[in-house]
């Protein structure tokens, strides 16, 4: 993969899973990055020239503090990664799992939390984001996304937060595609998580994909310097390990799941 020495990076809900992994992927690879989460010591791991900063996506002032030190400190952003979500706490309450409830018995807080915390942080930190690309004509804005988009999953409020991520890549990338802005959604697979591992007893991982193989998906898609022509659409982690030649951190070769048997 090419090298990213030079690029600055801003990885959101970075102190662990997914984002901690797309962070670790991007500094291997020669990026600055940046990395927030509600708490940072968990990033006190990650290697190389990362910089870890304290922030609520919740708090638009916190989102705005963030982007001003990167403008002070590097006078650019070349990758955003909007990770962070809201809305996987809580599945179990009062002893009772209620993640698959049907929507009229969901609570309401698990709609409010996907997207206050998810799709609103998301366009936020896009919109602070894209004033310093579309000025350096050059860019990459990644959502982190999943096949719930698509295909009922769990529940309504998990489909329509990752449709409303969907589109609204599908619609930034109309506005900024002029200015050689790309973005895209990824949808990563079955991921090795501190989430999910804590259910590993329970879960097929035959196919599963550690954080670091999305990281190396995201790191392929900045090092592409055609990546532009993918603007606007929905790519999947492990059939960008096919398309750009990277394989899993053990050198395995998760299979790409595809909706029928997502």
């Amino acid at each position: 993969m090419q090298s990213l020495n030079g690029k600055v990076a801003l990885v959101t809900g970075a102190s662990k899973g997914v984002g901690k992994g797309i962070a670790i992927e991007l500094l291997a690879a020669g990026a600055t990055v940046y990395s927030t989460g509600r708490s940072v010591e968990n990033t006190d791991d990650i290697p190389g020239k990362g910089i870890a900063i304290q922030c609520d996506h919740r708090d638009d002032q916190q989102v705005r503090t963030v982007y001003s030190r990167i403008a002070d400190e590097r006078g650019r952003l070349d990758i955003l990664v909007n990770n962070v979500w809201g809305g996987y706490e809580n599945m179990i309450e009062g002893g009772e799992f209620t993640w698959t409830r049907p929507f009229w018995e969901q609570p309401l807080w698990r709609w409010d939390a996907m997207f206050q915390a998810g799709v609103r942080a998301h366009y936020v930190s896009s919109q602070l984001a894209a004033p310093m690309m579309v000025a350096q004509r050059s860019g990459l804005i990644v959502n982190i996304s999943f096949w719930a988009a698509q295909k009922y999953i769990g529940n309504v409020a998990y489909g329509v937060s990752k449709a409303a991520t969907d589109k609204m890549t599908a619609d930034m990338s109309h506005e900024l595609k002029e200015y050689n802005v790309t973005v895209v959604s990824v949808y990563p697979g079955l991921v090795r998580t501190e989430k999910v591992m804590e259910s590993a007893a329970w879960l097929d991982l035959s196919n599963s994909e550690s954080p670091e193989f999305i990281g190396r998906a995201v790191a392929a898609l900045a090092g592409d310097p055609n990546v532009v022509a993918k603007s606007g659409k929905v790519l999947v982690a492990a059939s960008l390990a096919l398309e750009y030649g990277f394989s899993e951190i053990n050198s395995s070769q998760p299979r790409p799941l595809t909706l029928a048997d997502v």
